[in-house]
C-alpha cells in the first residue's frame, strides 16, 4: 500500500503542480479551541505562504520542497485562533522571490504585513514597491541555510543594517544562540530594530543557563532586540505542550515584555532531511494547543495584550 509520502513523491516526480489538493495533505488547522480571551487586534507574527508551483516556482538552490499552504487555509487558521492580523515571512524555498508572500498579504489586506528576503541585486525601486505593499523588514535565514559562522553572520548583518537604515525597516534573523553572541555588539549598535526568530534558537532541554541565552536576554532587556516566542516545537521535543519551553518564554518576557511577539510558524515546514526532488510533508501541529500555552508564560492579561497586539503594532506598523 502506498503511503502519503509515496504519493507526494510520485506527484512531484511526475512534474504535477501542487494544486492537486485531493492528493496532497493540507496544512494543519487547530484541533484545540482557544481557552482564553484573545484581545482584539491580535497578531500571528510568523507565518509562510507556499503557492502553487505553476504560479510561484521554488528557488532551485533550496534545500527542501514543502507542501502547499494557501491564503484561504491561513484565513481559516486565524479565524479559529481569533487572530485579526498576520505577518507573512518569505521562506527559504523562494530565495529572494517574494511574490508568494506579497500574494498572501494582498489576500489579507490591511491586516497583513510582510518580511522579505533580498540580496544585493534587489533594487531600491523593488524595496519601494514592497514597502507600499506592506513589507516592513528583511530576513536573514542563517539557520536553514546552515550558516553558523559568526563572522559570516556579522558581514551579512552589517550589509543588511546599512541597507535598511534609510527605510527604518527591521532585520529578522533565524539563527543560533552562538551566532547571536557573535553579533551582540552589532545588534546593540544597530540603527534599526532586530528580531530573532523562534526563541533565538535556544534549545528548551538545555534550560535558561545554556550558553548564549544570557546574551539574548541582555539584548531584549536593552530594548535593542525583539524575540518571537514562536514555533515552540522547534525548541522542544516534548510534544504536544512543550513544557520545557516555558522557562525560556518566561525569562524572555521577564527581561522586557515590550520586546516579545508571538507566532505560530504555520504551516510548519519541515526542512530537516529534505531534498529538492522529494516533497517534505508539513508538520501537523495543533496551533490552538500552542496558543493556549501563552497564559502560562504570561499570566497577566495586560502582558499578553502587549505580546499579541501592542508590540506587533509598533514593530510592523499596523
Amino acid at each position: 500500500m502506498f503511503t502519503r509520502r509515496d504519493v507526494l513523491k510520485s506527484v512531484f516526480a511526475a512534474g504535477v503542480s501542487l494544486h492537486a489538493r485531493g492528493v496532497l495533505a493540507k496544512a494543519a488547522q487547530p484541533a484545540t479551541p482557544v481557552n482564553f480571551d484573545v484581545p482584539p487586534g491580535a497578531c500571528d507574527c510568523h507565518t509562510h505562504i507556499h503557492g502553487d508551483t505553476a504560479q510561484f516556482p521554488f528557488f532551485p538552490g533550496r534545500i527542501y520542497t514543502p507542501e502547499m499552504a494557501l491564503p484561504e487555509e491561513m484565513a481559516a487558521l486565524h479565524k479559529a485562533l481569533r487572530m485579526q492580523r498576520v505577518v507573512i515571512v518569505t521562506p527559504s524555498v523562494y530565495g529572494t522571490d517574494n511574490s508568494a508572500t506579497l500574494w498572501g498579504m494582498k489576500a489579507r489586506g490591511n491586516n497583513a504585513r510582510g518580511v522579505a528576503v533580498i540580496d544585493d541585486k534587489t533594487s531600491d525601486s523593488d524595496l519601494d514597491a514592497m514597502g507600499k505593499a506592506g513589507i516592513r523588514g528583511i530576513r536573514l535565514n542563517l539557520a536553514t541555510g546552515g550558516t553558523n559562522d559568526p563572522e559570516v553572520a556579522r558581514k551579512r548583518f552589517q550589509a543588511a543594517s546599512d541597507r535598511m537604515q534609510p527605510r527604518k525597516w527591521h532585520i529578522q534573523i533565524y539563527t543560533s544562540l552562538a551566532v547571536i553572541s557573535g553579533v551582540k555588539d552589532l545588534v546593540m549598535a544597530s540603527p534599526v530594530p532586530v528580531v530573532f526568530d523562534h526563541f533565538g534558537g535556544a534549545q528548551a532541554a538545555l534550560g535558561v543557563d545554556q550558553p548564549g541565552f544570557n546574551d539574548l536576554l541582555a539584548l531584549v532587556k536593552s530594548g535593542k532586540a525583539y524575540v518571537k516566542i514562536s514555533g515552540a516545537y522547534r525548541a522542544s521535543k516534548l510534544a504536544p505542550d512543550y513544557p520545557d519551553a516555558a522557562p525560556l518564554a518566561r525569562a524572555l518576557i521577564a527581561a522586557n515584555s515590550d520586546r516579545i511577539v508571538w507566532g505560530t510558524d504555520w504551516p510548519h515546514p519541515n526542512s530537516e532531511g529534505g531534498s529538492v526532488d522529494r516533497v517534505s510533508p508539513l508538520f501537523q501541529i495543533d496551533d490552538g494547543r500552542l496558543l493556549n500555552q501563552l497564559p502560562g508564560w504570561a499570566p497577566d492579561a495586560g502582558t499578553r495584550r502587549k505580546i499579541l497586539v501592542e508590540n506587533p503594532a509598533r514593530l510592523y506598523g499596523f
